[in-house]
């Protein structure tokens, strides 16, 4: 992947010594590398000039530990899909919607309710699935089907119990938890 012209030995030399203009000859070789993996990579919430930066702080930082006995390109390779995967796992863990997410019938009975919460708009029966749907995708898998459980299939908490083998205290909590996080999602979509 290297420029035929470019000595990497010598630039990774330099980049040990801390010389600014090794390591920015660094970074301007491998940056196309970098960029192709983190848009193969790229998770939905992160900026690929973001996630860049990221890999090669992290390749500069620990350069020591480049042992040499694998071409360089692979050595920060394997870091930019690490950093990448650790993007995607922190994403997936706390996951976010927002109103771009939403499409235009989804947003339009979001409207609706935030104008007139007492009032239901009949029209929009697919769309406001669809919108329940989407809100809950943003909670965590637990509290999703714990949500699903008790108050879209009407179980009883003794059900869930059964079910899951959770106590009741647990079901209570954390289906607390739960309306209170779709509660404060569907308040930040509306102020968006």
């Amino acid at each position: 992947m290297a420029d035929a012209g470019f000595d990497m030995e010598a630039c990774l030399a330099g980049v040990r010594r801390q010389d600014e203009q090794a390591a920015a000859d660094f970074v301007r070789e491998l940056y196309p590398l970098v960029l192709k993996l983190v848009r193969s990579h790229l998770p939905r919430r992160s900026s690929e000039e973001d996630l860049c930066q990221v890999v090669f702080i992290k390749v500069l930082s620990n350069i020591a530990q480049y042992s040499g006995k694998v071409p360089v390109e692979h050595w920060v390779s394997r870091i930019a899909i690490n950093t990448c995967l650790n993007a995607l796992k922190a994403e997936s863990s706390r996951p976010e919607l927002r109103w771009s997410d939403l499409s235009p019938d989804q947003a339009a009975v979001l409207d609706a309710l935030a104008s007139n919460p007492d009032e239901p708009d009949p029209s929009g029966g697919a769309a406001s699935r669809d919108l329940v749907e989407t809100l809950l995708g943003a909670l965590n898998p637990r509290d999703r089907l714990l949500i699903t459980m008790l108050h879209l299939e009407g179980y009883s908490m003794d059900d869930i119990k059964q079910a899951t083998g959770w106590n009741i205290a647990t079901i209570k909590v954390r289906a607390f938890r739960a309306r209170r996080k779709l509660k404060r999602i569907f308040q930040e979509l509306n102020r968006q």
